[in-house]
């Protein structure tokens, strides 16, 4: 009796904290949302030293309480699983415990609590929660598509690498060290900050010749930031067009059940099984 009270205990706990169906599910992703801000906040104002000078042990004390609460749901999520293991190696669990261990690491390396930025990233899980499926359906579609392009992007930044070492190259031969171009290397970093046009200004083309290939760089590099978006624009359209075709698993599940057993969580609407291990999800 009292180990079937375990389990039931530790199952509805494992759908309160993995899962975002029941209200209760969603009002601790909400909370664990709102909890994360207020620590990234917390660690900007820290960050000021007007600040951080009149409220520090305030700031202090507040990120301990939060430290302490996350260190509380990484154990409970690496308990109400049936194999930790899997979830302290997967991505969500490794992004837990690196928002966890950097304030404990403050104690021994000074500076290091300022890690605790990393939290942002448990912030996708916004996307569970609030159920976003055409978003999801959409970031799907763009991952597809820059995986397609990879291979024409590749070729095009490698032309334009090329391109940076060759004007370089003129550069420190047209200017040369009295106007800071020192080297082939400081050249080319000229080139490739002039080519995004970023233009830090710590290195400028003094002779008519130079400052005239540095405006033939400049326009080139508007025409260079355009290409990568066109490819990826093209292959995203392509995409949209492959998706207009009707399909019976077009749709986009909104499931947010996660396998207590192998902790997949990508289930269609209204499963009672995980369709990776046979698991069943429901618990009654």
């Amino acid at each position: 009796m009292n180990d079937k009270h375990h389990k039931n205990w530790k199952d509805k706990l494992h759908e309160i904290i993995y899962e975002a169906d029941t209200p209760a599910g969603k009002l601790f992703d909400v909370i664990l949302l709102v909890t994360i801000l207020a620590s990234i906040v917390l660690v900007m104002l820290e960050s000021i030293k007007s600040i951080d000078s009149r409220y520090h042990a305030f700031l202090n004390i507040s990120e301990w309480v939060i430290t302490i609460l996350f260190t509380i749901e990484y154990i409970l999520r690496i308990i109400t699983v049936k194999k930790p293991l899997k979830y302290i190696t997967s991505f969500y669990g490794i992004i837990d415990l690196l928002s966890t261990i950097p304030k404990y690491l403050s104690l021994i390396f000074a500076g290091t609590h300022a890690l605790v930025a990393l939290r942002a990233l448990r912030l996708l899980r916004i996307f569970r929660v609030l159920k976003l499926a055409r978003y999801l359906g959409a970031s799907k579609n763009l991952t597809v598509a820059l995986k397609a392009s990879r291979a024409k992007i590749f070729v095009f930044l490698f032309a334009v690498l090329i391109i940076a070492v060759i004007i370089g190259t003129i550069m420190h031969l047209v200017e040369g060290e009295e106007n800071g171009f020192d080297n082939i290397p400081k050249s080319v970093y000229w080139c490739i900050v002039t080519l995004t046009t970023v233009g830090f200004g710590d290195i400028a083309p003094q002779t008519p010749l130079g400052q005239f290939i540095a405006s033939l760089v400049m326009i080139l590099g508007y025409g260079i930031i355009a290409v990568p978006t066109g490819i990826v624009s093209a292959e995203y359209s392509a995409q949209g067009k492959v998706k207009e075709e009707p399909k019976k698993d077009n749709k986009v599940h909104v499931n947010t059940q996660c396998c207590v057993n192998c902790l997949n969580d990508k289930h269609q609407d209204g499963a009672e099984f995980c369709y990776k291990c046979g698991c069943k999800l429901h618990h009654d």
